[in-house]
């Protein structure tokens, strides 16, 4: 089970770095900054679950729910749900007007780039053109939050899990006992300096020894 856990761990790992690639690409600020914390937080529950960390992993768990709370944000962002437009600049922290890497190389897509004579604007812009894209961006994305979401649930069951056992493993060892009888015997032990003893007869050995002890 917890080899499990680990390669769940890992796939979503992996899963983030991706995702993180396609947001640089497109200068989405926000989910930049969230996919940096949950590759950080994924590697400390990785660690804690080898290291048998256990407050490492509750971290993970914690953040998991949040992480699943995040890409439901960014479903309804992209769906345009409950007054959201895909078209506002919340992705970037309005800073820029860029929008999903997908919007231009979805599959299929055809970009074209338009000079400002091409539509009758007096401006320095450039205009791009897409056509022909079998799936729109905003599906994309929110097939990726989707899938985000899978991952986390699974990785929150097994965290739970691995949580559990390792709260039994420390409940069926005896720490305190250990730890106390050990501290006892090295307090109460008294222990005699061995000097160097000149053996001259017999007798006079074990008159030493004796007067050792």
């Amino acid at each position: 089970m917890l080899e499990m856990c680990k390669i769940c761990v890992q796939i979503q790992q992996l899963s983030a770095l991706e995702r993180q690639i396609f947001d640089f690409l497109g200068f989405q600020w926000a989910p930049i900054l969230g996919n940096f914390l949950h590759i950080i937080v994924v590697i400390l529950g990785l660690f804690g679950t080898i290291q048998y960390r256990p407050r490492y992993i509750v971290v993970y768990t914690v953040w998991t729910a949040l992480w699943v709370t995040w890409n439901v944000f960014i479903i309804c962002f992209y769906l345009e749900v409950g007054g959201l437009s895909k078209d506002t600049d919340l992705m970037t922290f309005n800073i820029s007007v860029h929008r999903s890497w997908w919007r231009e190389h979805g599959p299929g897509c055809v970009r074209r780039v338009l000079p400002p004579s091409a539509h009758g604007m007096m401006d320095d812009y450039t205009y791009v053109s897409v056509t022909g894209c079998i799936v729109d961006f905003q599906y994309l994305e929110v097939i990726h939050s989707a899938v985000q979401i899978l991952l986390s649930l699974v990785g929150f069951v097994y965290a739970c899990y691995v949580i559990s056992i390792f709260m039994e493993e420390e409940d069926t060892f005896d720490f305190i006992g250990g730890l106390d009888a050990h501290s006892y015997y090295q307090d109460h032990v008294e222990l005699k300096p061995m000097l160097p003893v000149e053996i001259s007869n017999d007798a006079d050995f074990e008159m030493r020894l004796l007067n050792l002890t």
